[in-house]
């Protein structure tokens, strides 16, 4: 079994990463002085993320080359802007056939993926209605997710599999400001690039980390990240795990904003809204929010496939290799995860 690794999340502004021996060390230049910030052994992590303006040596970004450890760059909002590469080692047959993967495969994996996605989405509601009793707009939506997700199995494209995945998104968000049970937080609607609030600040910024993690996943068990079949291919797009992370939205990243907000980890004052009108976290917030992600990576479920006892941050990496065990022919299907 693959251990979970520590990740790195450098979030201060002017933070600079360098190796020193075999350790990683973070400082920062405050009036013109070097202030150590953080001083880590460099074979403990697993991942490292940047946020806003942090400058990596060249050491380091070669080492996560040759080691195969994620280096990613994040703006402020949580935005993906880039990653180190290093060298590819994945099976060439794997990968020959998932570029083969044949229409009817498609649209077997995205009719599974998308009712997981929705049916984890109807979870998040079905728990507020056990825990807050009957609210009649999240009931309602409920149902309809219900309807969509029973829908599925009869379809023919994966276009029409699309519709429907936006149909159930655009249910489930229109109630998901009634599941705030913090008055000092509202919520009206999806929207990014960029944020125009503290939930969507949230949620976007932990939506991006969580897909730069199955994009490490994926490449580790030698499939293409850049090739998906619900999310269309584009340049710089990891359209693979974009599709994986339709899985996890609602289980791992959706709960994890309830909770901090629910909780009162997080504040009001803890966002910054520009003159735009888009709202980000302070240095304060993400280490609020980036504690509370690992954390939540700690937590252990029992994998509703595997029926083992797992930890959430290895769910990548189940995945992946499930995924890939399925396009070699050892599965005969795909088992997106789903929690109901």
């Amino acid at each position: 079994m693959k251990q979970l690794q520590n990740c790195l999340y450098i979030t201060k502004d002017g933070a600079y990463l360098h190796k020193q021996r075999e350790t990683l060390l973070v400082e920062q230049r405050i009036e013109g002085k070097k202030h150590k910030l953080l001083q880590v052994p460099i074979h403990s992590i697993g991942a490292i993320f940047c946020f806003g303006n942090v400058l990596v040596s060249p050491q380091v970004m070669g080492f996560c080359g040759e080691r195969g450890t994620g280096l990613a760059f994040f703006d402020q909002f949580g935005r993906f802007q880039a990653r180190v590469v290093g060298q590819q080692h994945g099976n060439v047959l794997l990968r020959r056939a998932q570029y083969q993967f044949s229409d009817e495969q498609q649209l077997t994996f995205v009719k599974g993926l998308v009712g997981a996605k929705l049916q984890s989405s109807r979870a998040v509601l079905q728990r507020h209605l056990r825990n807050h009793g009957a609210v009649t707009e999240v009931k309602q939506a409920s149902a309809r997710l219900k309807q969509i997700i029973e829908s599925l199995p009869v379809q023919r494209s994966i276009d029409s599999v699309r519709g429907y995945e936006g149909e159930g998104a655009k249910h489930y968000f229109s109630v998901f400001g009634q599941l705030i049970t913090n008055p000092k937080f509202e919520f009206n609607g999806r929207n990014r690039r960029p944020p125009k609030d503290p939930i969507n600040a949230m949620l976007s910024f932990l939506y991006a980390i969580w897909g730069k993690e199955l994009s490490g996943a994926l490449q580790g068990v030698g499939l293409d990240p850049q090739v998906g079949w619900l999310h269309t291919e584009r340049p710089g797009r990891d359209s693979l795990a974009q599709d994986l992370l339709e899985e996890f939205r609602a289980y791992v990243i959706d709960r994890l904003v309830l909770t901090l907000v629910n909780r009162k980890q997080v504040k009001p004052k803890d966002f910054i809204t520009d003159v735009s009108g888009a709202v980000s976290m302070s240095d304060e917030a993400r280490k609020t929010v980036l504690q509370a992600y690992q954390s939540r990576k700690l937590e252990t479920i029992n994998h509703p496939f595997l029926d083992e006892q797992v930890e959430i941050g290895l769910l990548p990496h189940l995945q992946a290799m499930l995924l890939s065990r399925h396009i070699r022919g050892d599965l005969a299907s795909y088992p997106p995860f789903c929690m109901r």
